[in-house]
């Protein structure tokens, strides 16, 4: 007789989002960044794009319809205790996300909302964009924005602390429960990222940290709300702790390739 092996529980979550070949953002790195915060992570691959260090050199969209049969296929047998959205690519793959988020009542979304590479890659065509802002944001229970994503989606300039101050308060009226805009490209030496859930405005300040090799902050940041959500944390605390492992990552940086080597968030203390 086979013996009988207690199955730990353990936390799961779900990366919906495109594949880098260099292993330093997208699916890969959220699944290294769940696998460092103690949560089982499945995926769920929009497209397949060939960068590295560089830059992004090519971009392959995958159909709606594999997206489709990705998404049915873990969440009628696995259902995810939280969720992260990332690239998409096209209105196709936005509309599939929003049909299979309602059809099997996917909690706790976090939707980073991917729409260029910092080498200046579309990685999100305008009817995408349009959709994501009236379709899926409002699903959203925190949405993450970039400054240049926060641009896309308010139609200004967001370049300064006010302005971002301002522009979270019009993405929340977009729709999203909660607004996390991340600062990372503001000038100065000083990196300031808000919070906004609504109610009440956050400013959270720190120094900027000297570190080229950065590729991939905003998808491990995401990416450990989500795992944090999907252990039971609250979302002020999974965003606080997230912040703080995103940091280390940076100061963890890579040395590899010629060009923008990946923050490391493998390589740190549990957080």
């Amino acid at each position: 007789m086979r013996p009988r092996f207690e199955v730990p529980l353990v936390p799961v979550a779900l990366t919906v989002a495109g594949s880098d070949s260099s292993g330093g953002a997208g699916i890969q790195a959220d699944l290294k960044t769940f696998t460092r915060l103690g949560v089982y992570g499945m995926s769920v691959i929009t497209a397949i794009t060939a960068q590295n260090s560089l830059g992004v050199k090519m971009v392959t969209e995958l159909a709606a319809t594999d997206v489709a049969a990705q998404l049915t296929a873990v969440l009628e047998d696995i259902p995810p205790a939280s969720t992260k959205v990332g690239m998409l690519s096209n209105a196709a793959n936005v509309r599939t996300v929003v049909s299979h988020v309602n059809r099997f009542r996917i909690p706790l979304l976090v939707l980073d909302p991917v729409m260029r590479s910092t080498s200046g890659a579309s990685l999100l065509d305008n009817e995408g964009i349009e959709a994501m802002s009236a379709e899926l944001l409002p699903l959203a229970h925190l949405v993450t924005p970039n400054l240049d994503e926060a641009e896309v989606l308010t139609g200004g300039p967001v370049r300064t602390a006010d302005q971002m101050v301002e522009a979270a308060r019009q993405i929340h009226g977009m729709g999203a429960r909660n607004v996390m805009l991340t600062g990372g490209h503001l000038n100065g030496t000083r990196v300031v990222d808000v919070f906004f859930d609504g109610t009440s405005m956050f400013r959270l300040v720190g120094e900027r940290i000297d570190n080229s090799n950065s590729h991939g902050t905003g998808c491990v940041f995401s990416a450990a709300v989500t795992a944090h959500l999907a252990r039971g944390v609250d979302l002020e605390s999974a965003v606080s702790r997230a912040q703080v492992l995103t940091r280390r990552a940076i100061e963890n940086g890579l040395r590899l390739g010629r060009g923008s080597g990946p923050c490391d968030a493998v390589g740190i203390e549990r957080l």
